[in-house]
Parts: structure tokens; C-alpha cells; sequence
């Protein structure tokens, strides 16, 4: 006889149900978490939400990304309850990224990261390194330590093709369109929140996303004041430094915060070390539905190159710390400060926008002692010592670059309980001087201090025109469409650091179409399917090589999302086909 045992332990279940508003306006796209637990879901289109819970007491947190809210519950019995958000300005301030950013139930595939997340792992480490745990992502560090010179590939696309905002304003360099995090070191302590897109995305502004895209908001106004001192230390003499300070809501609107860092490292490399300055100035005023503030930031970096790559047969003769550098003053200077202003007013429960302004300036060089230089590569001329003609020398030698970066940004939301529309424009202009000094040589010849051996100048105007339209046919269905025009015109003339001659003078227009949809099938599964195409102009070492052809990708992704008490999963295929894609030969 075979008898088989069954138990189970019965408990009531209660429905938690309600609405989230902005007001009297649904809230779409919130998420809704347990606290403590691994339940969660989003509103829908409506701004509703259920839970199947036993009885208790609970704490719901309700973010659109940002600073959460939280709403305490004790439940005993089926319970109906209303969150409004337009208590809280964070709502507010999530409109500076609105435009760039897609919701919890977007077709679109991408990872949220929210401030919480990135205290966890703030150790001055740049942002790519905190980064790293996300899927399909992919870090370099040149000293090896996580600080200076760090990169970001996603699905094996390099930073030139992962487009970086920051409060919707484009930060990759408009030349080369990569992403020098160096720049702003310890920015992590000033984000409020990140978004990453992996594929092409939703459309933003800058140059084109093919990787990825990757947009932080900044930090949001603090209700109360404070005064932060953060010290970290670690491995290779790493020590990080920062001041942190608030004065909350002065008058129940107005706000002044800041930040002051100073990260020293020797690096995992041989004299790869970094020295790295940092700052965060902000000025707010918010009321119910005007949100002003005024921001500037930036870096100073010295640090010592450690790029140049080295063979197997170094590595195993020297160690795998060797860098081939080793004058003494090798090093990127740099400098770079940004300004931002960004104005969001709340027209009404359906009509909001957003108008932002940006002024950045870089200047910099880095040095380089090189040996047996020869005379014609620098524009100088043979000399005669003793009847000898000398027509090489060791020389020292800076390149430069000196930049300016302008943009605006304009946007405006009209939403109601079926539809979001998105619509706006972005236009920027970049102006940089690339040219090359030489400090001291064995040999001088015909030079002047100062004397510049090349010289380019550059203008790139970038402009775009975008529509975005998400709407709920119903409680399952969402429809998603994304349509961008984007124009560049590129021009440069002169010399490049190799003295040769470059003169483009080209114009390009995309047309980048994209549209989704999103199936609801519970409270714990969603599915998506979404298509997108999108354009890159080449870059400076693309137009240097005699590359003028752009770059084309198409993007399809399907995906699955489910939640439920104890797993969350987030899963998707794709498939990018790329045409007249440029690849390392």
C-alpha cells in the first residue's frame, strides 16, 4: 500500500488595490513596490494597480524612477485606496528626462537604476565601472583600477555608438561621439537616477544610439537640509574625498545644494595614476508647477596615459602591470565645465513642458616625449651642426584641444487616460581648435615657442524633430510609436596631428522610425515585440580615414517581463542588422 501525504497551510488573501494621480490625472507607468519584499508591478494606463496580499502591514513605495513615495497600509480586509503624486516636485523634476526616458511598460528593452542602487557601489569608481553589473554591458579601466579612463560597450558596440545625456542634454564629444567619463569624476554622487537602453531605443538627442543609450538625471531638491563628508579608500592608494551639502526647501521653494570631490589613485598600471577634481552647484525653485534650476559642474583630470596596449611576450618579460610609458610627465590635462539651465512648467493635468539650455567648455592637452622625430613631420627645417645635417631630434610635444558646446532643448506632454504624446526639439553646435605644440626639443631648428606644427577647426550643428505616442487600446494592450528627423552638418579644415591636409564639408538626414507593442497578460507577465531603425554620421577618425558614409542599423527585439513575490525576471532576444557598419581591420 502506498499512501502519500499531503499538507497545506491555508491563509486569507486580501485585495490591495488603487489609483495613482498627478492630481486629478492617472499616473501611468509608476512603480509600485513592497517593501521589504520582492513584490512589485506598475500602474497601467489608468494609473491603477492590484495586489493579492495576506493580512498584515505593509509599506507600498511608488517611484516614477526617481525618490520614492511611501504609503503605509494595514491590511485586513479587501482594500481600495488613491495616491496622489502632485504632493511631491520629484515628479516634477522627472520631466527633464521625460523626452529621452520610456516607462516600466515601454517595448522597449532597458535597465532603471536608481540612486539607492548606485550608493551600494559608489566607491569613486566612474560611472561605466558602477555599471557593469547590468546585462549585455562591458567595462575597461586604462590603469586597471576603475578610475581615469574607463569605457562602456553594450552588445559589443563601443562608446561611440552608446549615446550619453545628461538632464536630456547630449554629453558625447560631438567629434570623436565618445563619452569621457574621466571628465566628471565622482559625478555618480550627484545622479539621481539612470536609465539604459539597450538597442537602438527610444529617440535622443546627440549622436545616433546604436549600442545603447544611457540618460542620468540629476540629483532632485532635497526637502531637508544637510551636510554630508564621505571618505573612501582602497586598493593601489585609492582615496576618495567628498563634501556634500543642502539647504532644503528654503521657504518651501527654494533650494541651494552642492558637491565637492577629490579622487587620487595610483592605478593597477605602472604610474597610471589619476588625479581628479570635481564639483556640483545647484539652484532650484519649485512650486506646485513650475520647477527652474540652474546647474553647473565639472572636472580637472591629470593622469598619467596607460592606453597603449602591449604584447603577450612584454607581459610575460615585464609583468602585467608593464606600461610602455615612462617620461615622467606623460599625461592628459584636461578641463571641462558645463552649464545648465532647465525650466519645467505644468500647464495643466494634461499639458506640461520642458525647455533646457546648456553651455559646455573644454580645453585641454595631453604631453608626450617621443624619440627620433623627424624634422618634416613638425613643419621644421633641416639645421647644419659642424657640417652635419641634423634633420631628427627628441622632442616633447602637447596636443590640444579647445572646445565649446551649445544646445536647447524644448519638449511638451500632453497626456490624458488613454494617450501620452511626446513631442519636441533638439538643436546643439559644437566649435573645437585641434592643435599641436612642441615645449622642447634636443634640436629646435627654425621652431618659436609656442609655434603651433597643425591646426584644424571644427563647426558640427546637430538638430532634431521627434514625435512621441504611447497609447492603451486596453487594459492588455499598449501601441508604442517613436518617429525622429535628425540633421548634422559636419565641417573641419586644416591639419590633423599626422600633418595632413582635411577639409569636409558634409550634410547628413536620418529619418529614424520606431514603433512597439506591449501585451499585458496578468499582474505578473508582460510580453513586448518592438522595431527601430537609426543613423550615424562618421566621426573625426572616420572623415580622417576618407570614411563619409554613414551607418545604418535595424533593431528587433521581443521580450518577456515577470514579477511575482520571490522572482523577477527580465529576458529578451534581438536581432541588429547593421549596413555599411565601420569595424576595426
Amino acid at each position: 500500500m502506498i499512501v502519500f501525504t499531503l499538507t497545506v497551510n491555508a491563509q486569507e488573501l486580501f485585495t490591495l488595490s488603487g489609483k495613482v494621480t498627478d492630481d486629478k490625472s492617472a499616473f501611468p507607468g509608476a512603480s509600485i513596490l513592497i517593501k521589504g519584499t520582492n513584490i512589485g508591478t506598475t500602474t497601467n494606463f489608468k494609473g491603477e494597480f492590484s495586489f493579492s496580499l495576506k493580512k498584515g502591514n505593509y509599506t507600498l513605495i511608488i517611484s516614477a524612477i526617481s525618490q520614492p513615495k511611501e504609503v503605509v497600509i494595514n491590511l485586513t480586509k479587501d482594500t481600495e485606496i488613491a495616491i496622489d503624486m502632485s504632493d511631491s516636485f520629484v515628479n516634477l523634476n522627472e520631466v527633464l528626462v521625460s523626452a529621452v526616458r520610456v516607462k516600466n511598460t515601454s517595448p522597449v528593452t532597458h535597465s532603471n537604476v536608481t540612486k539607492e542602487d548606485l550608493e551600494k557601489r559608489n566607491l569613486g569608481q566612474d560611472i561605466p565601472i558602477l555599471l557593469n553589473y547590468l546585462p549585455s554591458v562591458v567595462t575597461t579601466s586604462d590603469a586597471g583600477a576603475g578610475i581615469g579612463y574607463t569605457g562602456i560597450r553594450v552588445r559589443g558596440s563601443d562608446a561611440t555608438r552608446v549615446n550619453i545625456t545628461i538632464n536630456g542634454i547630449p554629453y558625447n564629444d560631438a567629434e570623436s561621439q565618445g563619452t569621457f567619463w574621466v571628465n566628471m569624476p565622482d559625478f555618480a554622487s550627484s545622479t539621481q537616477s539612470m536609465q539604459l537602453q539597450r538597442g537602438v531605443g527610444t529617440s535622443t538627442n546627440g549622436a545616433g544610439a546604436f549600442g545603447a543609450s544611457l540618460n542620468l538625471l540629476t540629483d532632485a531638491i532635497s526637502k531637508e537640509a544637510f551636510g554630508e563628508i564621505n571618505n573612501a579608500f582602497g586598493s593601489y592608494n585609492t582615496k576618495k574625498h567628498t563634501v556634500k551639502f543642502s539647504t532644503g526647501k528654503i521657504n518651501d521653494h527654494i533650494e541651494f545644494s552642492g558637491r565637492f570631490s577629490k579622487i587620487d589613485s595610483d592605478g593597477y598600471i605602472d604610474r597610471a595614476f589619476s588625479d581628479l577634481k570635481s564639483y556640483f552647484l545647484q539652484a532650484a525653485y519649485v512650486d506646485d508647477n513650475t520647477l527652474i534650476k540652474a546647474l553647473t559642474f565639472g572636472g580637472q583630470e591629470k593622469t598619467y596615459q596607460a592606453w597603449y596596449g602591449v604584447t603577450k611576450e612584454e607581459i610575460e618579460t615585464f609583468g602585467r602591470t608593464y606600461n610602455p610609458y615612462n617620461y615622467e610627465n606623460e599625461i592628459d590635462n584636461y578641463n571641462q565645465d558645463h552649464y545648465q539651465l532647465h525650466w519645467n512648467e505644468k500647464l495643466s493635468d494634461n499639458w506640461s513642458t520642458n525647455i533646457g539650455l546648456n553651455y559646455t567648455y573644454g580645453c585641454g592637452y595631453y604631453e608626450q616625449f617621443k624619440e627620433g622625430e623627424n624634422f618634416a613631420d613638425y613643419d621644421l627645417s633641416t639645421i647644419n651642426i659642424g657640417g652635419e645635417i641634423i634633420d631628427e631630434t627628441d622632442l616633447i610635444r602637447r596636443r590640444w584641444l579647445d572646445n565649446n558646446f551649445y544646445v536647447l532643448n524644448a519638449n511638451a506632454t500632453y497626456k490624458n487616460k488613454q494617450l501620452e504624446f511626446i513631442f519636441g526639439t533638439s538643436i546643439s553646435t559644437y566649435k573645437g581648435d585641434h592643435f599641436g605644440e612642441i615645449i622642447w626639443a634636443e634640436f629646435a631648428s627654425n621652431s618659436d615657442i609656442r609655434d603651433r606644427y597643425y591646426e584644424s577647426e571644427t563647426e558640427k550643428n546637430d538638430a532634431n524633430i521627434f514625435g512621441k505616442l504611447t497609447y492603451q487600446l486596453n487594459d492588455s494592450w499598449t501601441l508604442f510609436t517613436d518617429i525622429q528627423g535628425r540633421f548634422v552638418k559636419f565641417d573641419t579644415n586644416g591639419l590633423t596631428s599626422d600633418r595632413d591636409p582635411i577639409n569636409v564639408d558634409e550634410k547628413y538626414t536620418f529619418f529614424n522610425p520606431k514603433a512597439g507593442v506591449t501585451f499585458k497578460a496578468n499582474n505578473n507577465n508582460n510580453f513586448y515585440l518592438s522595431y527601430a531603425r537609426a543613423n550615424k554620421e562618421p566621426n573625426r577618425n572616420d572623415f580622417e580615414n576618407g570614411v563619409k558614409t554613414s551607418e545604418k542599423l535595424n533593431d528587433f527585439e521581443l521580450g518577456w517581463r515577470f514579477n511575482n513575490e520571490t522572482i523577477k525576471v527580465n529576458t529578451n532576444i534581438y536581432y541588429m542588422h547593421y549596413k555599411d557598419q565601420l569595424v576595426l581591420t
